[in-house]
């Protein structure tokens, strides 16, 4: 009976109701939409692996480190494997065309890094061409490469035309991982160096350690950097979601006001149901008097109420989803560039569906309260 009367109440003012429900829908998606954001942003930090720290200059990632490091790091005990990488900062075709490249070393990388599959016929090619380029899937797709393709790269740090050939297509093992992204080899970009920059060869951007117990972490950093101190180039290693959170860390105050507009917009869906739940609680004044005339006690009259609410709410907050994963599919293809992971996440999903209902309970409060002290002779007198 009381979610017949609750159903009822609800489709009272059919108008009024749709259009709160449409209100919290487009206010639910946007801030969904914000949340999804704000985890595209997190992605790099989220996929990083316990098992791996990143080893570099001490003075900051625009620093290189001597290539004859390497050796060293590897007799460290707990250091399993040692590969590296160069940010390449190349242009294809148009300064639009943004796209992540890295110089990599060809013989651990991916030893290092597993979760990036390739077939193994495309990692041999790979091996076996200087010029030879593995690039992501879905950057695959962006450009319409396809393996066998040569492309040319307008070199912005090392000026200069670069060819490579399309050898191999890496996939992630799962969503969570990258797909946009060209992996170069190191040797080549080394042997341009040699030739232009001789004094700048043998240096690399970044190591990449995998370590054969990641509970060691932090033992093992302090042991690289504490070798290398006092040296010409001193070295910071950290895990390698520190390494990724340094990034994100750099574009901070858009993400506080990315955070802050979330909290804006849950005060927004508050004010549209608590005006709605308000409206409909003075309407009725008369007949909640009625109603407790005949039996009916206080906490009867909450639950009807509250159930009110949060039926809207609720439906606000589906309609609201629904509304989310379609304008989400539309916003990924046109962020794909910057950000390469794009989904609602199960936990947005989860913290979606409980600010609607949180709302819903909220916006019930103070028409709850004044029917719970409201006096039935009061109440009555009250002409609708």
């Amino acid at each position: 009976m009381v979610l017949s009367l609750i159903i009822r109440n609800a489709l009272r003012h059919k108008l009024r109701t749709f259009l709160t429900i449409l209100g919290v829908a487009v206010a639910v998606m946007a801030f969904g939409l914000i949340r999804t954001i704000l985890a595209a942003w997190y992605s790099s930090v989220e996929a990083s692996s316990p098992d791996r720290l990143v080893t570099r200059n001490a003075v900051g990632i625009t620093s290189t480190l001597p290539l004859s490091y390497r050796e060293q790091i590897l007799k460290i005990d707990g250091v399993k494997q040692v590969t590296w990488a160069n940010w390449f900062g190349g242009t294809y075709i148009d300064p639009e065309n943004f796209f992540p490249q890295f110089a990599v070393d060809k013989d651990a990388y991916f030893e290092v890094f597993p979760e990036f599959i390739t077939p193994p016929d495309q990692f041999e090619a790979w091996k076996n061409d200087l010029r030879g380029a593995i690039v992501g899937r879905k950057l695959a797709d962006r450009f319409g490469w396809k393996v066998g393709d040569r492309i040319t790269l307008i070199g912005s740090i090392y000026t200069d035309n670069w060819d490579f050939d399309i050898v191999g297509i890496y996939a992630g093992k799962d969503q969570t991982i990258d797909e946009g992204s060209m992996l170069m080899r190191w040797d080549y970009l080394d042997a341009w160096i040699k030739k232009n920059w001789p004094g700048y060869a043998a240096q690399i951007g970044w190591y990449v350690l995998k370590l054969s117990d990641p509970n060691r972490s932090t033992e093992i950093s302090s042991a690289i950097d504490t070798q290398f101190k006092n040296s010409t180039a001193e070295t910071r290693t950290e895990t390698e979601k520190a390494f990724a959170l340094s990034f994100v860390q750099m574009s901070g105050a858009i993400l506080v006001l990315l955070k802050v507009m979330s909290f804006l917009i849950i005060g927004i869906i508050l004010m549209v149901l608590v005006n709605t739940m308000v409206m409909a609680g003075r309407e009725r004044t008369a007949e909640h008097a009625y109603m407790k005339s005949l039996g009916f006690r206080a906490y009867h009259l909450v639950w009807i109420i509250s159930g009110e609410s949060l039926l809207i709410a609720f439906l606000g907050g589906g309609l609201g989803l629904l509304l989310l994963f379609g304008v989400a599919n539309i916003v990924k293809s046109a962020v794909a560039m910057w950000f390469p992971v794009f989904v609602v996440t199960p936990a947005t999903f989860m913290i979606v569906i409980c600010v609607a209902l949180f709302v819903g309970l909220l916006a019930a409060i103070f028409p709850s309260q004044r029917v719970v002290r409201m006096k039935i002779v009061d109440g009555l007198r009250v002409v609708d």
